[in-house]
């Protein structure tokens, strides 16, 4: 292969490599996860990494003993948080396939665990 088809074929892979990760970034920023208590009295918004970004709880919790309604809350979020990791793990995934890269990535991201 000459030098000239060689750093052609190089030039092209970068701008495809670049179009992915924009577009991977594109659906990343949209990546977040939602949750609601069983009840329906507690529904949590978290960001692709897992912070909080809304809570709406219903006229229900306001006959809820104050311990009960924050252990739905925090059970909520971790739904939530494990419903954005897996759409974290999902984007990341399509872009880089399965390998040593993507287990560092999901390594950082919230793993089930009991509560």
């Amino acid at each position: 292969m000459d030098p000239a088809q060689w750093l052609s074929q190089y030039e092209e892979r970068l701008r495809r490599t670049a179009a992915n990760a924009a577009a991977a970034g594109e659906r990343l920023r949209d990546a977040g996860g939602r949750a609601s208590s069983p009840g329906g009295e507690v529904t949590v918004t978290v960001g692709a990494g897992g912070a909080l970004d809304d809570v709406t709880l219903t006229p229900a919790v306001g006959e809820m003993a104050a311990d009960r309604l924050a252990r739905l809350i925090v059970t909520t979020v971790r739904q939530a948080r494990l419903a954005a990791a897996a759409r974290v793990a999902g984007i990341m995934t399509d872009y880089l396939g399965k390998g040593p890269a993507l287990e560092i990535v999901t390594s950082h991201l919230p793993a089930e665990r009991e509560p």
